[in-house]
C-alpha cells in the first residue's frame, strides 16, 4: 500500500542532560524496590455453565492471538468448566515467579492480572502479618490473598491500573473486575451457556464458537463519536465491561454486575484568598510526585511521551525531579505541517529538563500501515491521533520498555478548548440582552475574529448560528465525528432502519444530568471522565503502546490525585480564557514560562492536507470499492460526493472520510480476513 505504509524511520537527539544527568546507564531512570509488579498483559477466558470442560486449545488460541500484550511468557490453567489464560509482558521481578495464572497457598483460588497494582508493598505486609504466606515477590499474588481477606471488596483497596480474573473454586465464583478508570480493558460475552472475557475482543472471537458479527447500533456509535463507549461494543453479543465495576458470575451463571467507584466533584474545597491558593498548589504538586514517583518504579528501561504540552511536562518535570541523578528518556512525534507540529515545545522542555529526547515527524509516507493499526484496536476507532500515538509507541519502544504519559489532565484541570467554549456561552446566555446582542452580532464577531481572537469569534458564532440548541446539545455539537445532517445524507436507507432504534447522545445527557459538578462545564467534563477519556483517550493510548510490548503509565490516573483534583472549585481551573490554571501555577517553577502561556495545540493530524494528496487515491480505492459498496452501510453518490468535495478543497469532510476509512477497513481486516496484518 504506498500510503500509511511503513518505513524507515529518522531519529533526532535534542541536548545534553541537566537536571537529569547523572550516573547509570542511558534511558534507565526508573526507581526500585523490592518485589515488584508482573508487568502488562494480555488475559483471557472462560466459565461454562454447562459443565462441559474447557479445551486447552481453545484457551491457548485466546491468549496466543494477544501476544503482542505479554511476548515474554504464556499460561493457562483449566479447572473442568473453568478456564484462565494469561501472556507476559515482564516490567520487574523477571524470573519465573511471575506467572500466571497465580494461585493461594492451596490453590483453591486464581487469578490472572493485566496491570499494576502500585500499592501492593504495603498490601503484602498487611497480610503477611495477618498469616498469609507469599511464594513470588508480584503485585499478582496479593490479589488471592486480599480476596480471602475481604472478597470481593478487594478492589477498593487497590492503587492501579488492572483488569483482572480470579476464581474462587470452593464458592464456584468468578470475578472480574476493572480499575476505576478504565486504563486497562476488558471484554466479556456473557449468554446463558457461558462467560468468556479477554483483554481484547479478538481474544474472545479466537474461540470459533462465538459468532462474528457487527452491531449496527454500536457502529452508529462509532460515527457518532469516533470510538464505540461501553458498555457497548462493535460486536453482537460482546461486551466492556465499564471503569469502576465488577462482574460477580456463579458456576451456574447466575451473575451481579456492580459498580464499587465512581469520582465524585464534591463536596468542593474553600479556597478563599491567594495564600489558600497557593496551599492548595503545594498539595497538588505534591501529589504528582507521589503518583508520578510510584509509577517509576521498574526493573528495564524508563522514559516518557513528551508533548510539549502542560500535562506531559508536567510529568517529565515530577520524574527529574523523583530521581535527579538518573537520566530520563522523552519522545514526541511532529508534522511538516507547522499548525499541528509541536516539537519546538517538547524540545524546549526536554532542554530545560535535561532529558534525553527522540523525536520523529510523520507523513504519509511513514505512518503506520492502517490495517494493522485497525487490526490492533479490533473495533472501529476513529480519533486520527491514534496514527502518531501507534508510532510514538513503536519509536519508545526501540528504547525503553515502560513509558509514562499525562493522560487525564485536560479532563481534571479543564483544558479542553470545547470546556472554555461551553463557560463562554453560558456568560453569553446570563449577561444582559445588550451584551448577549453583540456577543451574536456577526459583524462584531467578524471584528473580534480578525483581532486576533478567532476561537473566540468561533466559539460565540457557533451559539449564535445554533440558537434552537440546549446547552447540553451545544455541548455535544462539539463532540460529534459525524454530524446528524451528515448521517442523513451518507446513511443507506437500510442503515437507517438498522439504526432506528439508537439515541447516539443518550449516553452523554445521561452522565452530564447524573454529575454532581456545581458548574455546568464541571458537569461536562465530568461527562468525559466517565465516556470521552476511557473509550478514545486511554483506549489509544493502551492499544498502541500493547502493539509493541510497551507499558504505559499515567500518574494524573492516580485516583488520590483524580479526587483532589475534582475537590476543588472550577474557578481554580478554568479563570477567564485561562485554562488549567492551578496546574500550571503548581509547575510554574519547573517549566518554560512559554510553555504554560502558549495556546493549548492537541495532538492532532494533517487529515485535511493529506486526503487532498497523497491518501486522495486511498480514499477512491477503499470507499468507492464494489466490496464496500455492497455492504450497504452508505449511499455511494453520497460517499463520492464526500471525497470529491474535500479534494477539490471546496469543503473539508475529513471528519467523515476517515470514520468512513477505518470502518471500511475494520470490516476487512477484523471481519473477513483470517490472518493478521
Amino acid at each position: 500500500m504506498p500510503a500509511l505504509a511503513p518505513r524507515s524511520q529518522g531519529e533526532g537527539a535534542v541536548g545534553p542532560a541537566r537536571r537529569c544527568e547523572g550516573a547509570g546507564s542511558a534511558g534507565s531512570s526508573s526507581l526500585t524496590a523490592p518485589g515488584g509488579a508482573t508487568g502488562m498483559c494480555g488475559i483471557a477466558g472462560m466459565l461454562r455453565f454447562d459443565g462441559r470442560p474447557v479445551e486447552s486449545a481453545v484457551l491457548d488460541r485466546m491468549t496466543d492471538v494477544l501476544s503482542h500484550r505479554g511476548p515474554d511468557a504464556r499460561g493457562i490453567h483449566v479447572e473442568g468448566a473453568l478456564g484462565l489464560g494469561h501472556r507476559r509482558l515482564s516490567i520487574i521481578d523477571l524470573s519465573d515467579d511471575g506467572r500466571q495464572p497465580m494461585p493461594n497457598e492451596d490453590e483453591t483460588i486464581w487469578v490472572v492480572l493485566n496491570g499494576e497494582i502500585y500499592n501492593f508493598p504495603e498490601l503484602r505486609a498487611e497480610l503477611e502479618a495477618k498469616g498469609h504466606r507469599f511464594r513470588s515477590h508480584t503485585d499478582t499474588e496479593v490479589l488471592v490473598h486480599l480476596y480471602e481477606e475481604e472478597g470481593s471488596r478487594l478492589v477498593e483497596r487497590l492503587v492501579g491500573m488492572f483488569a483482572f480474573a480470579l476464581w474462587d473454586s470452593r464458592a464456584r465464583r468468578l470475578l472480574i473486575a476493572r480499575d476505576r478508570f478504565g486504563q486497562k480493558p476488558l471484554y466479556y460475552r456473557l449468554n446463558d451457556q457461558s462467560l468468556h472475557f479477554a483483554s481484547e475482543a479478538k481474544g474472545i472471537l479466537a474461540d470459533p464458537s462465538v459468532p462474528r458479527a457487527p452491531d449496527p447500533l454500536a457502529l452508529d456509535l462509532y460515527l457518532t463519536y469516533g470510538y464505540v463507549p461501553a458498555p457497548h461494543s462493535a460486536f453482537v453479543g460482546l461486551s466492556k465491561l465499564p471503569p469502576g465495576f465488577l462482574l460477580e458470575v456463579e458456576a451456574d451463571g447466575r451473575h451481579q454486575l456492580r459498580r464499587y467507584w465512581s469520582l465524585q466533584l464534591g463536596p468542593k474545597r474553600r479556597v478563599a484568598g491567594r495564600r489558600a491558593e497557593e496551599r492548595v498548589e503545594e498539595e497538588l504538586l505534591a501529589a504528582i510526585d507521589e503518583a508520578t514517583r510510584l509509577r517509576m518504579v521498574s526493573d528495564v528501561p524508563l522514559g516518557a511521551f513528551l508533548s510539549g504540552g502542560v500535562d506531559s511536562s508536567a510529568i517529565v518535570a515530577a520524574m527529574c525531579e523523583a530521581q535527579p541523578g538518573g537520566k530520563v528518556r522523552t519522545f514526541s512525534i511532529g508534522f511538516d505541517e507547522p499548525a499541528y507540529d509541536e516539537r519546538a515545545y517538547a524540545r524546549e522542555v526536554a532542554e530545560h529538563l535535561g532529558t534525553e529526547h527522540v523525536d520523529l515527524v510523520l507523513s504519509p509516507d511513514n505512518a503506520p500501515e492502517l490495517e494493522r493499526v485497525v487490526w490492533h484496536y479490533g473495533e472501529p476507532f476513529a480519533d486520527a491521533s491514534a496514527l502518531p500515538t501507534f508510532a510514538v509507541s513503536e519509536l519508545a519502544r526501540k528504547h525503553v520498555t515502560v513509558v509514562l504519559s499525562g493522560d487525564a489532565g485536560d479532563e481534571l484541570f479543564l483544558g479542553y478548548d470545547r470546556y472554555l467554549g461551553t463557560r463562554l456561552e453560558e456568560a453569553v446566555r446570563t449577561s444582559p440582552q445588550p451584551l448577549r446582542a453583540l456577543a451574536r452580532n456577526r459583524v462584531a464577531l467578524a471584528l473580534l475574529s480578525h483581532g486576533g481572537k478567532p476561537q473566540l469569534a468561533g466559539t460565540l458564532a457557533h451559539s449564535a448560528f445554533n440558537p434552537q440548541l440546549t446547552p447540553v446539545d451545544l455541548y455535544l455539537s462539539r463532540l460529534e465525528l459525524v454530524r446528524e445532517r451528515d448521517k442523513r445524507e451518507l446513511y443507506s436507507a437500510g442503515f437507517v432502519q438498522a439504526t432506528r432504534a439508537m439515541d447516539a447522545y443518550a449516553l452523554y445527557r445521561r452522565a452530564i444530568a447524573d454529575s454532581d459538578g456545581e458548574t455546568f462545564v464541571e458537569r461536562c467534563a465530568h461527562a468525559d471522565v466517565s465516556a470521552y477519556l476511557p473509550d478514545d483517550i486511554l483506549v489509544k493510548v493502551d492499544v498502541a503502546s500493547m502493539a509493541f510490548g510497551l507499558e504505559c503509565r499515567s500518574p494524573l490516573l492516580d485516583h488520590r490525585l483524580a479526587e483532589l483534583a475534582a475537590t476543588l472549585p472550577a474557578k481554580l481551573k478554568l479563570r477567564r480564557l485561562e485554562q488549567k490554571r492551578v496546574l500550571k501555577r503548581a509547575i510554574r517553577r519547573r517549566v518554560p514560562a512559554r510553555v504554560l502561556e502558549r495556546k493549548k495545540q492537541g495532538f492532532g493530524v494533517p487529515l485535511e492536507h493529506w486526503f487532498r494528496g497523497q491518501l486522495t487515491g486511498l480514499l477512491r480505492e477503499r470507499l468507492l470499492d464494489p466490496a464496500a459498496r455492497q455492504r450497504g452501510l452508505f449511499d455511494p453518490r453520497a460517499v463520492e460526493r464526500a471525497i470529491e468535495e474535500h479534494a477539490s478543497g471546496r469543503v473539508d469532510r475529513r471528519n467523515q472520510l476517515y470514520p468512513l476509512l477505518v470502518l471500511e477497513t475494520w470490516y476487512r481486516t477484523c471481519l473477513e480476513a483470517t490472518d493478521r496484518p
